[in-house]
């Protein structure tokens, strides 16, 4: 979500209009979800991807017809077995509508998708609401309005208030949009929710490429090490914030975590994963993760044991870490566990 939502925001304030297509719904096995986004520059480059093959390459063909009368329509398409015909590479099959509308820059816009982002790095409540109501395949205006649990209106303020509270209350604890149908109208809905942020304990090898993963499928990611050679943004050149501690001692006591905050131990020895990973099992973290062999993984349980830790909050951790693929290389190690990281967020969804 956070990262086509970004490429909105540079492209307002480079004061460059552009055509939104967003999925709003899907049938059959089409290969993206509803909310997904893709943005058409005039140039015919495109950011972001709503599946490829027939169904961007027509999208793409009706934007210059959009720039050239402005706001917006709904588009349907027909994913079926002609696309295979016509050489194209989307063989999913099944339906999909995507609203296409021109975004034109301005301050209220801008204001607009960066309070929603905000809303999204802070955890805050909030709802991204389209009026889709007037909009139909020949054409129409979508007014479109964030609403944030503080109470805040950013966008087309002329919303009833009323809508903005209830749709809020409807999709605040969702992690998908929605399309809702009330008396006021047709409303896409797109709670603010985060994609996740893991915590990398360690700033090897191994957490390097780890790193480069999580943040090319949507992860905030933060690193922390005790070695300043190891944790720097020359290596780290895509985290979010690369810490160094004196100590692995109270290391996770400036955080907060919640369901959406995903431990990644992988620090240099056993000792410093069992001083992580003491700390990370009273967290309210949704993953924790460890690596190393079952034997590590047992002796360090059995030392926590006799400390007072139980085994049933021990057998939350996911250690060995990652998904059985027989990797060996610190690339191949690190696609095992992002692999499991994109499996546990996706079974939030």
């Amino acid at each position: 979500m956070e990262k086509i939502e970004k490429e909105i925001c540079t492209l307002i304030e480079r004061n460059e209009s552009f055509v939104m297509a967003t999925i709003l719904s899907q049938t059959g096995s089409t290969p993206r979800l509803p909310g997904t986004r893709m943005l058409i520059r005039k140039t015919g480059d495109i950011i972001g991807t709503i599946g490829g093959g027939l169904v961007e390459a027509q999208a793409m063909a009706a934007a210059p017809g959009l720039f050239k009368k402005g706001g917006a329509l709904i588009a349907s398409f027909d994913l079926n077995t002609e696309g295979i015909k016509e050489g194209m590479d989307m063989i999913c099959g099944g339906e999909m509508e995507v609203l296409m509308e021109v975004v034109t820059p301005s301050e209220p816009t801008l204001a607009m998708f960066s309070t929603f982002l905000t809303s999204v790095a802070q955890g805050a409540k909030a709802v991204l609401v389209a009026d889709i109501s007037g909009v139909d395949n020949q054409g129409g205006t979508v007014r479109r309005c964030l609403y944030t649990a503080a109470g805040s209106l950013h966008g087309d303020t002329t919303m009833p208030l009323s809508t903005l509270k209830s749709l809020l209350q409807q999709t605040g604890n969702e992690r998908s949009p929605s399309i809702i149908r009330m008396e006021t109208g047709l409303f896409l809905a797109e709670p603010a929710f985060s994609s996740g942020t893991v915590y990398l304990f360690g700033a090897g090898h191994v957490s390097r490429q780890v790193a480069r993963l999580t943040h090319m499928v949507g992860f905030r990611t933060i690193v922390m090490d005790d070695r300043a050679e190891f944790a720097n943004t020359d290596r780290f050149e895509t985290a979010e914030a690369v810490i160094v501690t004196e100590t692995f001692d109270d290391c996770l006591a400036s955080f907060s975590m919640d369901e959406e905050s995903y431990i990644v131990i992988l620090t240099r020895g056993h000792s410093h994963d069992q001083t992580v990973l003491e700390q990370a099992i009273r967290t309210e973290a949704g993953y924790i993760g460890m690596i190393g062999s079952r034997k590590k993984r047992t002796a360090i349980y059995e030392s926590m044991i006799e400390k007072g830790y139980s085994q049933e909050a021990l057998e939350t951790v996911h250690s060995p870490i990652g998904i059985a693929i027989g990797g060996e290389t610190p690339e191949e190690i690190a696609v095992s566990i992002v692999a499991e990281l994109i499996k546990e967020r996706s079974s939030k969804a």
